[in-house]
């Protein structure tokens, strides 16, 4: 593969002269800034159809254009870019958590509510997904429950891929990097007839890991992946529009590039186990929605449907010896059904009401090799999840003054939590049943509201909002005591202030927002007794606040910069561990107290010159940190910061691009953990560069 790598960076290079595409309608230059006015673009995560500038809510907005420019490909490569966003680079896509505002969960269902095309990822195991034509990413934060209701705690994630109604014609991509990276994409969008149109796009992504286990010397985050995503629009009537999106992503990946952290040098040393680990991952998703628009009002159904079938081979002592080995493997069958009714027009009230249910269904099996004990056993999971609710959402402009405008919003939310148990067990050559039993049902019932005020002003906006949030209890898949098989709901009042305002005839933007997160009964990542697996508990009280802040502007033909900046602190106000140990007043884990990203491009327009039209040039940087790693505040990972540049070449439908990450190699640890008596540590990716060749017909 190293070879096939070399030689297509080789034949890419030799085709400079006719360079890759970009559509101009899914790109801004920034003599176009005025006219890509963010603040009019309709959010469509907030199900009312409000645009950016008027919607009570601390907003990030990223464009195709951004997602490229940016060579975002991945959730996790949006973290610090959005500020108070954090997805690190765990061992796999497995394990995928997400971090908004110091809200996360690192196992379980997540505390941020992802949705991919309207079909919402309940697992978390599903959000490290492979990124192609992806027309817009939107993130909310704060809690969504109004509307979302579950998993929304620290905010919702929507994001929106290509669509034949907005673009017509083909786009073919190729791209090459270090580190033997090779991604190759097409896709097809236009219409079949005059009332139908039709997408069909497909990827396929290969590198040979970052990362060389001394034990075998070979990488052990090997990749290959490939993905499909059709659609099709049928505008049945003036009235009636009828859409299916079907995607899906089988994702092989060599994993766990864990080594001993060693307490001495305050270093890792190199990564050094005997028995390969992996995980494999099968991901579809398909989502039906009808939209009836009446006029006066309209009608949506969304009908969604996921499967996830993935299994984890994993040694998990990550030493030369074989202690421990685990298989794991889960069964996913995710179905959810959402009716919106809402108004429509131009008026001073608006309304919205919605009804939702879900089922979950998952088999979930776990393995474990212990030979050190002389054991191995098998536990078995027949669990299932259902839900119900309904919510509804009021807008009133012109509240009590003129331009001042509330919104609220309630939910009323139930579950039902339905777990089966079997654990099997040899031991010295015997054979045992240690349970087979099915569990009482966890059951909730809760009332989700949500306040908003946005007073408007020519060049302003200025917003409060006062909301609750909840995630749901559960059960834990590991567990070793009968007061560790469940843990309690959590909850959160959110208090956030904010303006959204334009300067110098709209070509400087700037959005400041603060926060205040009053958090109750938070579920907390633990380590079982035996150090084999994780569980949550419930912590106590803990407290977030912060800051977010945003500029972009455009103040020359040709030249772009943005920031955005977030300040979270997360702490412990009360959380009592046992007798002789409580964390008060220590910083939350796993919670990075900065992000900062810092964006500037330069275009040249270039004239009477034909092979080539624009060179455009980027440059970013991101900085994350610090970050500790364990309650007891005793291992961190200090501020560090990434700078990544890329370098377009454009000659109408055509560009090439080359581009570096990570240019100054910075050492930073992505991910840090305690187990059997061990610290662990997974470094962040080295430096890489590549090129990007595309086209569009």
């Amino acid at each position: 593969m190293k070879k096939y790598y070399y030689l297509t960076y080789i034949i890419l290079s030799f085709f400079s002269a006719e360079i890759i595409a970009q559509d101009h309608d899914l790109r801004a230059d920034s003599m176009y800034l005025d006219q890509v006015e963010l603040r009019e673009v309709v959010i469509k995560a907030s199900k009312d159809n409000v645009t950016y500038r008027s919607i009570p809510a601390s907003v990030s907005v990223m464009s195709s254009a951004d997602l490229y420019d940016n060579e975002i490909r991945t959730l996790s490569s949006v973290t610090a870019t959005a500020a108070n966003f954090f997805m690190p680079e765990y061992g796999s896509k497995l394990t995928s958590p997400v971090y908004i505002r110091g809200i996360g969960s690192r196992i379980n269902s997540p505390s941020v509510g992802l949705y991919v095309d309207y079909v919402p990822y309940f697992e978390k195991a599903a959000f490290g997904f492979d990124f192609f034509d992806i027309k817009k990413i939107e993130i909310l934060r704060g809690p969504q429950g109004t509307l979302f209701g579950r998993n929304t705690m620290g905010g919702i994630i929507n994001i929106v891929t290509l669509s034949p109604v907005d673009y017509s014609g083909t786009r073919l991509n190729v791209s090459a990097g270090s580190y033997g990276t090779v991604s190759t994409g097409a896709g097809y969008y236009g219409k079949l007839n005059s009332k139908t149109s039709f997408s069909l796009a497909v990827n396929y992504l290969h590198n040979d890991g970052f990362y060389t286990n001394e034990f075998t010397d070979k990488e052990v985050d090997r990749l290959n992946s490939y993905g499909i995503r059709n659609r099709i629009i049928v505008e049945a009537s003036e009235k009636l529009t009828i859409e299916n999106i079907a995607g899906l992503e089988m994702s092989y990946q060599g994993g766990y590039p864990y080594a001993i952290f060693n307490d001495s040098t305050k270093t890792a040393e190199n990564i050094n186990y005997n028995q390969y680990s992996s995980y494999d991952r099968v991901l579809f998703s398909d989502a039906l929605l009808v939209r009836y628009n009446h006029g006066n009002f309209e009608v949506t159904s969304t009908s969604s449907y996921q499967y996830l079938d993935d299994i984890q081979n994993i040694d998990q002592d990550f030493t030369v010896d074989s202690l421990y080995f685990v298989a794991q493997t889960q069964k996913q069958h995710m179905l959810s059904q959402e009716i919106i009714a809402r108004s429509s027009g131009s008026r001073k009230y608006n309304w919205l009401f919605g009804a939702y249910g879900f089922h979950q269904a998952f088999d979930n099996g776990v393995g474990v090799d212990a030979w050190a004990q002389k054991m191995d056993y098998l536990k078995e999971y027949d669990h299932s999840i259902s839900g119900a609710a309904l919510f509804h959402q009021s807008s009133l402009s012109d509240f009590i003054i003129k331009n001042l405008s509330l919104t609220a919003g309630l939910r009323v939310d139930t579950e039902n939590d339905r777990l089966g148990y079997f654990y099997d067990r040899t031991f010295n050559g015997n054979y045992a049943v240690v349970a087979d039993t099915l569990y009482p049902s966890l059951q909730s019932l809760e009332i989700i509201p949500r306040f908003a005020l946005n007073y408007r002003t020519a060049n302003a906006d200025f917003y409060a909002v006062i909301a609750r949030g909840y995630k749901t209890g559960g059960f834990n898949s590991t567990f070793e005591r009968p007061e560790d098989l469940t843990f309690s709901p959590e909850f959160s009042w959110n208090y956030e202030a904010g303006i959204k305002s334009s300067f110098f005839r709209k070509k400087l933007h700037a959005d400041l927002a603060v926060f205040y997160i009053n958090w109750k009964n938070q579920q907390i990542y633990q380590t079982v007794p035996s150090g084999r697996g994780s569980m949550l508990k419930n912590a106590g009280h803990s407290v977030s606040k912060g800051v977010e802040v945003s500029l972009s502007t455009a103040p020359l033909r040709g030249f772009e910069f943005d920031l955005a900046y977030g300040l979270t602190n997360a702490e412990f106000i009360s959380y009592v561990y046992n007798e002789t140990t409580n964390y008060n007043g220590n910083r939350l884990p796993y919670i990075p107290r900065n992000t900062v990203a810092l964006g500037a491009t330069k275009t040249f327009y270039i004239n009477g010159f034909r092979p080539l039209e624009k060179i455009r040039f980027n440059v970013r940087y991101r900085g994350t940190g610090s970050i500790y790693w364990n309650e007891e505040n005793t291992y961190s990972q200090p501020y560090y910061g990434l700078t990544d540049l890329k370098l377009s070449l454009i000659k109408g439908d055509f560009q090439l691009d080359i581009w570096a990450k990570n240019i100054l190699n910075t050492e930073y640890q992505s991910f840090f953990f305690e187990a059997l008596g061990n610290k662990y540590v997974q470094m962040g990716r080295p430096f890489q560069t590549g090129i990007n060749l595309s086209a569009n017909f």
